[in-house]
């Protein structure tokens, strides 16, 4: 994948992953490029612990799903962190 093409993976996994998540996350277009950048090398992580093979990163439905479920896994943990202290999330 070229880095054009990653980034296009990474804003649709980060926008899917904050549609799926509960709660409101207003965060804008980066911090979503970057949640599903982030979320997306998770997801390759976990698929390599879980399924115990390299994850190939490509435009396909398993490698798409796992980008999501590590975007979803981390925009959680972002609000955790976040907790009681402000209830913007990251304005």
């Amino acid at each position: 994948m070229g880095i054009i093409s990653w980034l296009l993976f990474g804003l649709l996994a980060g926008f899917v992953a904050r549609v799926v998540t509960p709660g409101r996350q207003s965060i804008g277009c980066l911090p979503t490029l970057a949640v599903g950048l982030v979320g997306a090398l998770l997801g390759g992580l976990i698929g390599n612990v879980v399924l115990g093979h390299k994850v190939h990163f490509g435009w396909d439905l398993g490698p798409f799903l796992l980008a999501v479920v590590g975007a979803v896994v981390l925009l959680l943990a972002l609000e955790a962190l976040a907790g009681r202290r402000s209830r913007r999330f990251w304005a």
